[in-house]
């Protein structure tokens, strides 16, 4: 029985932590996002656009965006070829939602899961910008993987460093930890 409550608890902290984070992160959107008299992007996708051309350039990718006339979304250009879209999806905080959500869940002393929520977020913002300079330099040079790049490399990249950052948590940081729980009953 203690072992289900725990569960229990882990789920009932995890989905309410997600809720309310993506509850403040859709209030958040609709007062900053604009699609009457024009369109205009989160301040948020700006930023990770106007990081991501800052990076492409340092590499001498010749990057280049512009806000799209027709939708919420930055087109991406590199040497004036128009190569992808970032749209909202594209800024990471979801994934930082659903990070944060999971050490919330798997909890630990409050002052070092913020340390570790804000470093973690912040990892995961960088590795976020160099995933998409890389997506769009792939897309422009191997224009027929560009399914299998976007669809697959790339979300898998940012996923399972979001994993191996949950795996850090649980091994180093979390107070609750499931592997001392399960190695006391076997």
């Amino acid at each position: 029985m203690k072992k289900n409550k725990a569960v229990i608890l882990f789920l009932l902290r995890f989905f309410v932590s997600y809720f309310i984070l993506s509850g403040l992160y859709q209030w958040y959107l609709k007062g900053d996002q604009e699609t009457n008299p024009q369109y205009n992007c989160c301040s948020i996708t700006r930023l990770v656009t106007d990081h991501t051309v800052a990076t492409g350039n340092a590499l001498g990718f010749q990057f280049k965006s512009e806000q799209h006339a027709e939708e919420l979304s930055f087109k991406l250009f590199t040497k004036n070829n128009f190569v992808a879209r970032i749209v909202e999806g594209c800024n990471s905080i979801s994934v930082i939602i659903l990070f944060w959500a999971f050490i919330i869940a798997f909890k630990g002393n409050w002052k070092k899961t913020m340390l570790f929520g804000l470093i973690g977020s912040s990892l995961v913002y960088i590795l976020n910008i160099i995933r998409i300079v890389f997506i769009v330099v792939a897309i422009d040079t191997y224009p027929q993987y560009s399914d299998f790049l976007h669809k697959i490399i790339f979300p898998a990249i940012i996923y399972g460093f979001t994993f191996l950052l949950w795996v850090i948590w649980v091994k180093y940081f979390a107070t609750q930890n499931v592997t001392k729980n399960e190695s006391e009953h076997v």
